[in-house]
């Protein structure tokens, strides 16, 4: 049966690897925020008409629903669009063109193995017993863009919904394919803390916000040190802080904002809750106020088994897959591929893209980069995931 596949590969496109790796390179040059993907969707609408692939764009805006096959049942496979505002430092001849943006999460590399699963299944349109619908969507990284593709009716006759991660904490050639939930609780939070202003040279005339937070920060992290049972990860992360105005001013404002990443309902239920207590008590104890706003955050992707088992035997099927791994412990990143696994069931799998002599370089980075390698494996995956779900 591998071997199978790979023939029907070389038939249609003897240089498909290159090709994909001209795409992923040409959507890398040109990074774009959620909601605002119009150069990437251009890009993808145009490699849809000369595959001749009908399609639907503007769909929350920027994204694309595009359909190979006819009747039912309908299978989906998503693919993410959007980028990241870093910018790029990997020196790297197709860098952005786009200053202050990146593709550091590999979302240019997931596009182009949808497109190349488009093209395999394209060519053998008239052997699909069903449809196969491609979700390009924008707006994963903080927006949640997959709620407005399935306002929109991405999951409209969807059986079952197929996605997938490049991960550089494994080889190429390793996919981890695992049911239950496989991505964090990320739960958002605000935090704004009201000193008092005043002279840098009288302190004590003043209520130090900058103090506070410092304070405030290292203090945080013993909910998770302490107070949690260590057999469930979680962690809760500062990203951002704003304060102050001038160098002689003490800052009586200050707003801190991080997310917190959990494994668990009920260490969840606990966390939230000991850090409102913390939060309020710490601040008090300056003489401060304070307000916590918890921001609605991406619920836990949970894999369902039965899409699992149908990933799994695709995995097997796909030439270059040589490991697949069913026990890692839950990723603490948080996926919107969660609100579409809320209304049907799918499986979020994770590609090892690494690139050897660079294992310290992580997602979110200005030098993340990954293997090329995994866009022809992805590639064919995709296109043996739907066609098996479709049987089923």
């Amino acid at each position: 049966m591998q071997s199978t596949m790979k023939d029907e590969r070389k038939e249609t496109r003897p240089d498909f690897s290159a090709w994909l790796v001209s795409l992923r390179r040409s959507l890398h040059k040109i990074p774009e925020p959620g909601f605002k993907e119009e150069k990437t969707s251009k890009f993808i609408q145009k490699i849809l008409k000369e595959l001749g692939i009908s399609f639907r764009a503007n769909v929350a805006k920027t994204g694309i629903i595009a359909e190979i096959g006819k009747g039912s049942p309908c299978v989906a496979i998503r693919a993410d669009m959007d980028a990241l505002k870093i910018e790029e430092k990997t020196g790297l001849p197709f860098k952005s063109r786009h200053p202050g943006l990146m593709h550091a999460c590999g979302h240019d590399g997931h596009m182009a193995m949808a497109l190349g699963a488009c093209s395999l299944l394209k060519q053998m349109e008239d052997k699909i017993d069903g449809r196969v619908r491609f979700i390009f969507q924008p707006a994963e990284e903080s927006l949640g863009g997959a709620i407005y593709m399935i306002k929109e009716g991405a999951l409209q006759d969807v059986s079952y919904i197929f996605g997938g991660h490049i991960d550089r904490h494994y080889r190429v050639g390793e996919v981890v394919v695992q049911d239950g939930l496989i991505c964090a609780f990320a739960d958002s939070f605000r935090i704004e803390i009201f000193g008092k202003d005043g002279h840098a040279a009288r302190p004590y005339e003043a209520i130090d916000s900058i103090v506070i937070s410092a304070h405030l920060v290292t203090a945080i992290q013993s909910l998770v040190t302490r107070e949690l049972n260590p057999t469930y990860p979680s962690v809760i992360s500062i990203g951002k802080i704003n304060a102050g105005s001038a160098n002689n001013i003490i800052a009586g404002r200050a707003t801190l904002y991080g997310t917190v990443r959990t494994t668990h309902p009920e260490i969840r239920k606990k966390v939230l809750k000991r850090f409102r207590t913390l939060v309020e008590s710490f601040v008090s104890s300056f003489n401060a106020q304070v307000n916590l706003e918890f921001i609605d955050s991406y619920p836990p992707v949970i894999n369902d088994k039965e899409a699992t088992e149908i990933a799994k035997e695709a995995a097997r099927s796909t030439p270059g897959i040589k490991k697949i791994v069913s026990d890692m412990p839950p990723s603490l990143g948080g996926e919107d591929f969660s609100y579409y696994l809320e209304k049907v069931p799918g499986c979020f799998v994770r590609f090892g893209a690494l690139i050897e002599g660079q294992e310290n370089i992580p997602a979110h980075s200005a030098k993340f980069n990954f293997n090329e390698d995994v866009l022809e494996i992805g590639a064919n995956f995709f296109k043996n995931v739907a066609l098996m779900a479709l049987k089923k």
